[in-house]
């Protein structure tokens, strides 16, 4: 079974950076899209950012300038640097890959656990 396994959450003060890892396991033929996703307390699931197999990426407006998105294909591996992170950053923050199991599989959408990111003074 594949697996995504996170990492690099903490308590940051505001202006101060963190880097979030999730690594893929199990069984992987390919990765599709890979991306971020995080959900503040009282708020809805929102998509943070995505990144192509080739490397295209995309942000949500509030993170723009200060969030990238960035893969590592030989490790199937996807990573989040955050800088200048404000109060309203925090929220548990959760990856989200497409992965084909087999070259004869559809891609098929796996979470991570999630990491606390909390961002306060």
């Amino acid at each position: 079974q594949v697996r995504l396994t996170e990492s690099g959450g903490g308590y940051v003060q505001p202006g101060e950076s963190l880097r979030l890892s999730c690594a893929a396991s199990g069984r992987i033929f390919s990765i599709n899209a890979m991306g971020w996703y995080r959900q503040a307390p009282g708020k809805q699931r929102e998509l943070v950012a995505t990144i192509s197999s080739r490397g295209t990426t995309n942000y949500v407006d509030s993170v723009k300038g200060r969030f990238t998105i960035s893969r590592d294909n030989a490790k199937n591996t996807v990573y989040l640097q955050m800088n200048s992170l404000k109060s309203e950053d925090t929220a548990v923050y959760y990856c989200n890959a497409q992965i084909r199991a087999s070259i004869s599989s559809s891609g098929v959408d796996y979470w991570g656990q999630g990491t606390q990111v909390t961002v306060s003074s």
